[in-house]
């Protein structure tokens, strides 16, 4: 039990009794008026528009768009409502309708990441239910009701599989004291079962597809230690009278390849991305036959890593053609091929893509624009935009905030390059004092196979509107830049991440864009466990912010989910043969290093990163002396969902960032007790 823990149960922010605990700006301190001319004044300290509380008052996320009939279905989560996700209809004329009430919550736990969570046909929805994981069938104006047992099993990424009049889905059954137990069942769509097994033997089962006749399905499956972006199989089988699978083939028996998101074209063929050249990309498959096809693009990737159950990077329009989603870097463009072979970008203006559906000769899709929030649009094929159904905020700012992103490539002390997305610093009403530099941000993305994008991310103009500049980093091991940059990672995690986030800082500090003695690192999940590495092992960074972060990694080894329970095998090395690297590797073990302040914020619900991973490290710092805060969300998982947790977060951090740096913001913030802060 710790001595010291902060818990933020809804609006209210508990904290330790200390003299710094109710300290907000000081009283005789002036805040500055947003309505003066724009006044030279001290980075950090630059009064803003853009509160915590603004970045998810009236913020939603929009996904898994599809089509039934002539309604258009999608999920929107709802911060302010505990973080449940809703389901939306929409047709168009009218305005988007939510269909589903408090308290249900659309969100499955398989894999712990969930996806696929919702299927609808013939005007039937089925959604995966967060509080008992059990599958619902639902009609619009009609109550939910369950069609899976109360049992200890999960259910995501169904299909209906019309000519048998069931669903195929995956199952993950936590019914035995073993690790669970992933297999591909067929379901009832209208009486309660668990479902019969199609498939099994394999540690993970995931994107079964059926062809356009019903004749065919595909899916992929992996073995441990790999994780979906490692070696996958593909398999595709028939059905016989009974609907069991027969003529089960593995299209890639060598399975030294991440193989994901197969799907049917309407002829049967076969249709799976592979990262077999080092980039993602399509192919023909026929056997074993993997036939690239041409996009006339190099070096991008369509595909990523499958994180969550379902992910889908193309789709199959009715005349032939196809649409690629395709990443280079942190931009994502969408790509339009023809039957004849012929390739163009569709230039919509958006920098990243979802969900897509595509009716008649119109787009439906999700996008992130860098200038505005993201959201529900429809566009033609030409890319112009024709309306935007639903966006991501109910409202956005005003150009003036919103500085410019710019994509930066930096050396590697031992040769090579790393990248990253930099923000400078930018608010109409503030400039800072001449020959001076801002405060850096190093925001390090978890996964760590994720990527730092570039659309619009007023989460970071939190910080540049305030005198912060930030560097979003790709640090070896992202996702957008091939197979090798992403497992340049592998038996290297602790040390080339963290290498990347000293080495940017640094560089951008000779650049004269950072303040070299303001440098600061924050980061959430992997992320979290590079915050805390290079505060061991590097003094580049002045203080940092760890968002459940791993502090012990042989902790985290005996002590994960089953998705990722094998995942530090390719990251450090097998366990426990090789326990001497994760003693090395692990900042519980190298308190030495520790003397720059920081902040730990941890859920208490996390299955994947448990609490007692910020526990430790906070209870070993504050014991050497080192000035640590440690606030802990009741109720939150792996991710902060509610909007009283995000908001009181994102305050925690910058009254953190005030008091060790020595400035003063211009917001009136709530207090955190800070251990050891002279």
């Amino acid at each position: 039990m710790i001595a010291k823990v902060f818990v933020l149960p809804m609006m209210v922010f508990l904290m330790a009794c200390s003299e710094d605990s109710a300290v907000s700006t000081p009283a005789d301190t002036e805040v500055p008026s947003m309505n003066a001319a724009q006044r030279a004044l001290p980075y950090g300290s630059w009064p803003s528009d853009i509160s915590a509380a603004s970045l998810v008052q009236g913020s939603r996320s929009i996904g898994g768009l599809r089509k039934d009939g002539e309604f258009f279905y999608w999920l929107e989560s709802r911060p302010e409502q505990g973080g449940r996700n809703t389901i939306m209809r929409w047709q168009p004329g009218t305005e988007p309708q939510e269909l589903l009430n408090e308290p249900f919550n659309v969100r499955t736990r398989v894999q712990e990441y969930g996806g696929s969570s919702l299927l609808v046909h013939g005007g039937v929805l089925w959604f995966s239910n967060f509080s008992d994981q059990r599958l619902y069938r639902f009609v619009a104006g009609e109550s939910p009701v369950p069609i899976t047992p109360d049992a200890a099993l999960r259910y995501a990424g169904c299909s209906f599989d019309s000519s048998r009049n069931r669903l195929i889905c995956i199952r993950e059954d936590h019914r035995g004291l073993e690790e669970p137990v992933n297999t591909l069942v067929a379901l009832n769509p209208t009486e309660e079962s668990e479902g019969a097994i199609l498939f099994s033997g394999t540690d993970f089962v995931s994107a079964p597809r059926l062809s356009a006749d019903g004749t065919r399905i595909a899916f992929t499956s992996w073995m441990h230690p790999n994780m979906p972006w490692d070696n996958t199989s593909l398999h595709s089988a028939s059905f016989d009278r009974e609907g069991a699978l027969v003529n089960l083939s593995t299209h890639n028996p060598e399975n030294s390849e991440s193989v994901i998101d197969p799907q049917w074209r309407h002829d049967n063929t076969l249709i799976a991305i592979s990262d077999r050249d080092n980039w993602w990309k399509p192919y023909i498959v026929t056997g074993t036959s993997f036939a690239a096809i041409d996009t006339g693009l190099e070096n991008v990737e369509i595909g990523g890593p499958d994180w969550s159950v379902g992910s889908r990077y193309y789709w199959m329009l009715p005349d032939g053609q196809m649409l690629f989603i395709a990443r280079r870097g942190g931009v994502e463009q969408l790509l339009l091929l023809n039957a004849q072979g012929e390739a163009r970008v569709v230039e919509t203006g958006a920098v990243s893509y979802g969900s897509l559906v595509f009716d008649g000769d119109v787009l439906y899709f999700t996008g992130g624009f860098a200038d505005r929030p993201s959201g529900l649009v429809s566009a033609g094929l030409d890319g112009s935009i024709q309306e935007v159904i639903r966006s991501s905020s109910d409202s956005a700012l005003d150009p003036q905030w919103i500085p410019a992103y710019e994509q930066v490539t930096f050396p590697l002390p031992a040769g090579g390059e790393a990248y990253g997305v930099y923000f400078a610093p930018k608010n109409p009403h503030a400039t800072a004092p001449a020959d001076t530099a801002p405060p850096l941000i190093v925001s390090v993305h978890g996964g760590p196979t994720s990527v730092a994008g570039v659309s619009y991310r007023p989460e970071h103009y939190y910080w540049t509107s305030r005198g912060f500049a930030v560097l979003d980093l790709n640090y070896r091991g992202s996702t957008g830049f091939g197979r090798d940059y992403r497992r340049a990672l592998y038996g290297q995690w602790g040390i080339t991440d963290v290498e990347d986030a000293s080495a940017g800082a640094a560089w951008l500090a000779e650049q004269g864009l950072a303040d070299a003695q303001r440098l600061i690192i924050r980061g959430g999940s992997a992320g979290g466990y590079t915050t805390l590495a290079v505060h061991a092992f590097y003094d580049t960074f002045a203080a940092g912010a760890s968002y459940y972060g791993v502090s012990d990694i042989e902790a985290l080894a005996k002590d994960t989910h089953k998705f990722e329970s094998r995942y530090l095998d390719q990251l450090i090395g097998p366990y426990p043969e090789r326990k001497d690297l994760y003693v090395q590797r692990s900042p519980i073990h190298h308190l030495e290093g520790f003397s720059a302040p920081l902040l730990l914020l941890q859920g208490l619900d996390d299955p994947i990163v448990p609490p007692n991973q910020s526990e430790m490290i906070y209870e070993a710092l504050k014991n050497r002396g080192v000035p640590t805060a440690y606030v802990a969300f009741e109720g939150e998982s792996h991710g902060f969902r509610k909007a009283e947790n995000q908001i009181a977060a994102r305050e925690a951090e910058l009254y953190f960032y005030a008091r060790v740096l020595g400035f003063t913001p211009a917001d009136n913030l709530p207090g955190i007790s800070i251990d050891n802060l002279k």
